[in-house]
């Protein structure tokens, strides 16, 4: 785990690659609890326990370093998702891993999923197209497993695909968000009854209504 905190001493050197794995850990605590707007790079760079140059050398900008965490996570959530989706050929199985990993991805002690879902930079052209790009490509890598499994038209099945990765992250956030009660293990299962009993309805691809 990289030291974010002042505790590792200025001007320790690190690896290229450790340094920027440092920095953008720290930037993930500032931005998270500050949101975008509020966050200074001087805040950054104290809590990555680095000077402001240091902090610059690696990234030009407050933006450019919020972008390389969006990307950063944005790829976590769509390999969440694909390695779900990938988990089983149990198709009630597959919806119930699909869920879950979005629960999973909410309930990371990081916060990153604030920065994808409810980010303060959304008017930012270069942002909505991040979130924008990973809500496609989460719902595509969905849609891929109900066409080749119903025999729906690829509009038909990024429809259903958009509708299942849409309710599983605004649930996922309001579970979270409210302190719900119920453990994540019962309520992917009752989000994944609900949606289960819609899905089910289309049947395997050469079966008959």
């Amino acid at each position: 785990m990289e030291q974010t905190e002042a505790a590792r001493p200025r001007g320790t050197r690190l690896p290229r690659r450790a340094r920027r794995n440092q920095l953008l850990g720290a930037a993930q605590e500032v931005f998270v609890a500050q949101g975008y707007h509020a966050a200074a790079m001087d805040d950054i760079a104290e809590r990555a326990g680095v000077s402001k140059p240091v902090l610059y050398q690696h990234f030009p900008g407050k933006l450019e370093l919020y972008l390389a965490l969006l990307d950063q996570h944005c790829e976590s959530l769509l390999q969440a998702v694909r390695t779900a989706l990938a988990s089983t050929t149990d198709n009630k199985q597959r919806v119930e891993a699909t869920m879950d990993a979005y629960f999973a991805y909410v309930e990371d002690e990081g916060g990153a999923f604030r920065l994808v879902f409810e980010s303060d930079l959304t008017n930012e052209p270069a942002v909505r197209e991040r979130v924008d790009r990973v809500t496609l490509q989460c719902a595509e890598a969905i849609s891929d497993v109900i066409a080749e499994d119903t025999g729906l038209s690829r509009d038909e099945s990024m429809l259903l695909a958009t509708g299942l990765g849409g309710v599983s992250q605004v649930v996922a956030r309001y579970w979270l968000s409210s302190a719900s009660p119920v453990p994540r293990d019962r309520a992917v299962s009752l989000l994944t009854s609900l949606a289960w009993r819609g899905i089910a309805g289309f049947p395997l691809h050469g079966e008959q209504h």
